[in-house]
């Protein structure tokens, strides 16, 4: 009798009848559901990241502008899902980050909703991400309070996110960061990354180049990203690149965070264009020439397991090679034993002394036979070689 007399106190205090929830005037509706013969007394402290949805709200968004006008909440919400897993981003257990997105079509932009604090400090980290070919903005919403923030999670991305899946570049890592970052979208998708490269570097060395691929076929997505070692001819080449036609696709060529400098003169930017136009065609009739030359169609990965038919085929490349100037060193890639994928297998690379000797191996090489098959000879680029990458 007493603990009845207890349960009905208790129910009067609230102002509820029995069976259904308390209704809590303010901000939190929801934060004390009863189950079936719970008692008040019975409630456990809840934790901080327990907060309801709407204290939390400000801290779980995220402003993403400069979208598409094709983009809608599904696609929005599928898409930051999936580059949030792809990312290592998601740190609330498994399923999607995303649980709610608004979008404003007028405007071209939207508030993604993250289940955690974490998760969407972890999305700031997406800043400039491809969206349905067009680089998007993500920011805080108006409404975010930091200091607020700072006691429900981490308002900084985690710094081991895998942005490089996704096409990004932490920090200054590969010089990929800041205003003159440039996206070079409407590839075609057999270009490699050595054309790609060429076709960049007639304006100047870069000081960072990244083609964004495939993460499971490892084929090229069509678009990628870089920023010159001399800043003054980024809007040089925006300008040259920008609407040149490529096979079946149109390059867009831009900085990447498009409106933070003002465009040149309209006569100066037509002299300009007028000048890399030139150069342009001439690159496309003569690629630029390195000391190194990539030989494909050559040798296959199983002429390569055998120690002495690679010595030969090795021998066979050094006097074929020297025939048209000094060799410093020529390197063929031999399959992994343990089976794993291992880069340039199939290609051979012939480094020369001199720009001259290479010149005259790619004219002299390429289009010939060589164990009935027909031969493929390229420049290849310097760096990359002498630091040992051969899968360019």
């Amino acid at each position: 009798m007493v603990l009845v007399r207890l349960q009905l106190a208790t129910i009067a205090c609230f102002g509820q009848i029995p069976g259904t929830s308390p209704a809590i005037s303010g901000m939190f509706p929801n934060m004390f559901p009863l189950g079936a013969g719970q008692q008040f007394g019975a409630l456990p402290v809840m934790p901080v990241q327990a907060m309801t949805q709407q204290a939390t709200r400000h801290a779980r968004r995220v402003y993403v502008g400069g979208l598409p006008p094709t983009a809608n909440e599904q696609s929005v919400a599928t898409f930051f899902s999936q580059v949030m897993a792809a990312i290592g981003g998601n740190t609330a257990g498994p399923g999607d980050a995303v649980v709610n997105v608004y979008i404003n079509h007028e405007k071209k932009f939207a508030f993604v909703e993250m289940r955690s604090v974490e998760e969407a400090s972890n999305a700031m980290a997406l800043d400039g991400i491809i969206f349905e070919g067009a680089p998007v903005k993500v920011r805080r919403p108006s409404d975010y309070n930091p200091s607020l923030a700072a006691t429900l999670g981490p308002s900084q991305p985690n710094p081991n996110l895998n942005l490089a899946a996704v096409g990004l570049t932490p920090g200054s890592a590969g010089g990929l960061e800041g205003p003159d970052r440039i996206f070079v979208g409407g590839l075609p998708y057999y270009f490699t990354e050595a054309q790609i490269r060429e076709l960049l570097e007639s304006f100047g060395p870069l000081r960072g180049f990244d083609l964004v691929k495939d993460r499971e076929t490892g084929n090229s997505k069509g678009y990628a990203f870089c920023v010159y070692q001399d800043l003054s001819v980024t809007d040089i080449a925006c300008a040259a690149l920008n609407g040149i036609k490529m096979g079946d696709k149109t390059l867009t060529v831009r900085r990447a965070n498009q409106g933070t400098n003002q465009p040149k003169p309209e006569q100066e930017n037509v002299l300009l264009h007028a000048q890399q136009q030139i150069a342009l065609q001439r690159l496309m009739l003569q690629p630029v020439p390195t000391k190194v030359v990539c030989l494909t169609q050559v040798v296959t990965a199983d002429e390569l397991k055998d120690d002495e038919e690679y010595e030969d085929i090795l021998e066979d490349m050094r006097t074929e090679g020297g025939k048209f100037g000094t060799l410093a060193n020529v390197v063929i890639p031999r399959p992994k034993a343990d089976g794993e994928p291992s880069p340039g297998v199939g290609k051979v690379f012939l480094d020369y002394a001199d720009v001259e000797g290479a010149t005259k191996a790619r004219a002299g090489m390429n289009g010939r036979k060589f164990g009935g098959n027909q031969v493929v000879a390229v420049f290849y680029p310097e760096n990359k070689f002498y630091q040992g990458e051969y899968d360019g």
